[in-house]
């Protein structure tokens, strides 16, 4: 029995060898020497310790070819920057100008290769820094600025679905879990990457339902996100609860917080009541946050932060057989407007924590009387408690078709948010809304008081039309519509 047993392993060890030697012919066959090399690299790679042993003498030798540029780090140089205090000029047209100066400054440079502009490298860097320390990171936040808040979701999706493919390669059709009020952005990028996202219906306060969304998991699942706040009605999610549900899952969670990101730190130091959503939830993995919304610096400059290098190198890409030398990218983009970074540096430079406050300060005021104005008309009633400068608003009132309201208001010359789902109204608070947030809400009240009761005009105008698309129940056919409607609106018109 022994000595069969031993044959056996015997002609076990022999096929074994067998295999390897053919494995190895065709690797030879393939790609000669070198690619023989590179299947025993790989399999090195997978012997406990040795892989961290690599990654250590990689970062070596980047660190050894970084001191070899000119972008060496200066002795001495901060490991973290963070916002400045005082504000040196202030929201303004002096800032406007001050921050159009600085994006005319650099106009033609590109930030595609670090080391040709070194000095956007460095502003880069700096306003990175500076967001995440705002974000409460703590030195080992890190991020990289994007064109927009699409590109900076776009980019962390991209950056969890190939951590994904490198820890669970078994994974073939990559999930994301998320409340239905998440951006749509987050669908166009699963959609670009060949995944799915499962929405999961938010509770009766419009915030994420987290014990739904626990039990939308599956071993697909590869993130998770949430939003801060949700764009819809400028509720924050309960961050705290997802990141940490993601957390005992083994699941990365992103936080959207590109409408609210550099606006809620300062709501929460004026003392509103905000939940807690940043680093400082240990479960949260990355946030983005626009600089082009309340940064107040030119369209086209956001920030996808991450807690560690571990999880942002993720997002890079990297090709080595390229003839025109090695390539590496951080952003979707290859060019990257120099002209966006400069200014981003200089309004956040130009504010600092100071100016942030008091523009927060004037527009949460400008909000509390719009709120409060709302809630003083009959018939329409503000949806859930929103955290900052947005809201929606609905009706109250079984006779009262806030569609309708929506068509009489943009008779007065306003232009109105439609939303669904429930329906309602959309309303974001920007600092030129002081001069005219009376009128809104006269507007308003008197638009609510001629819509009250009068059902005729339900199938007249815009309202007829949102109210027609919103009974399909194939929503492909609303779809369509939309891609045929994008498609007429650009084209030139005679």
């Amino acid at each position: 029995m022994a000595a069969a047993f031993c044959c056996i392993l015997s002609c076990l060890e022999h096929f074994v060898v067998l295999v390897l030697a053919l494995a190895l012919l065709g690797a030879y066959l393939r790609g000669g020497t070198r690619e023989i090399l590179r299947l025993l690299i790989l399999g090195i790679k997978q012997i406990p310790g040795l892989s961290g042993l690599l990654g250590s003498v990689l970062k070596s030798e980047s660190a050894s070819f970084l001191n070899s540029t000119n972008l060496a780090p200066k002795v001495g140089e901060n490991a973290k920057i963070v916002l400045p205090k005082k504000e040196k000029i202030g929201y303004s047209p002096d800032h406007d100008e001050l921050v159009k100066y600085f994006q005319k400054a650099f106009l033609h440079e590109n930030g595609l290769n670090p080391m040709i502009y070194p000095s956007l490298r460095q502003m880069e860097v700096e306003v990175v820094s500076m967001t995440c320390a705002m974000l409460n990171g703590d030195a080992q936040a890190v991020g990289f600025l994007t064109s927009g808040g699409t590109e900076s979701v776009i980019m962390a999706v991209r950056a969890y679905r190939n951590r994904a493919e490198q820890l669970f390669p078994w994974i073939k059709e990559p999930e994301i879990i998320c409340p239905v009020t998440q951006h749509p952005v987050i669908g166009k990028a699963a959609h670009y990457f060949g995944m799915k996202v499962i929405y999961v219906d938010v509770g009766p306060d419009f915030r994420a339902d987290v014990q739904a969304m626990e039990k939308a998991i599956t071993s697909n699942t590869v993130m998770v996100a949430c939003s801060a706040p949700q764009f819809c009605h400028g509720i924050v999610d309960p961050v705290e609860e997802v990141s940490n549900m993601a957390a005992r899952h083994g699941l990365p969670c992103h936080v959207d917080a590109c409408f609210g990101g550099f606006m809620l730190p300062w709501v929460e130091k004026l003392g509103y009541d905000v939940p807690t959503w940043d680093f400082r939830c240990p479960g949260v993995t990355s946030i983005s946050a626009d600089v082009h919304k309340y940064g107040y610096t030119v369209k086209g400059a956001s920030v996808i932060a991450y807690r560690n290098e571990d999880l942002r190198k993720y997002q890079i890409y990297s090709f080595s057989s390229w003839p025109g030398g090695l390539y590496g990218s951080p952003s979707l983009a290859g060019s990257r407007p120099g002209g966006n970074i400069a200014a981003a540096w200089a309004a956040l430079n130009s504010l600092g924590e100071e100016g942030y406050m008091a523009r927060a300060k004037i527009l949460m005021d400008i909000t509390d009387r719009i709120k409060a104005g709302i809630q003083s008309i009959e018939g329409i009633k503000i949806m859930g408690n929103p955290h900052m400068t947005c809201m929606a608003f609905g009706s109250d009132h079984p006779d009262l078709d806030i569609l309708v309201v929506a068509d009489l208001m943009e008779k007065k010359g306003w232009v109105m948010e439609r939303q669904q789902n429930p329906t309602c109204l959309h309303c974001s608070i920007l600092p030129h809304h002081n001069a005219s947030c009376d009128a809104l809400i006269d507007d308003l009240r008197e638009s609510a008081k001629l819509a009250l009761g009068n059902k005729e005009l339900s199938k007249k105008g815009k309202a007829g039309i949102y109210g027609m698309m919103a009974a399909i129940p194939d929503q492909t056919i609303v779809e369509d519509f939309i891609k045929q409607f994008f498609s007429d609106v650009y084209k030139v018109q005679k």
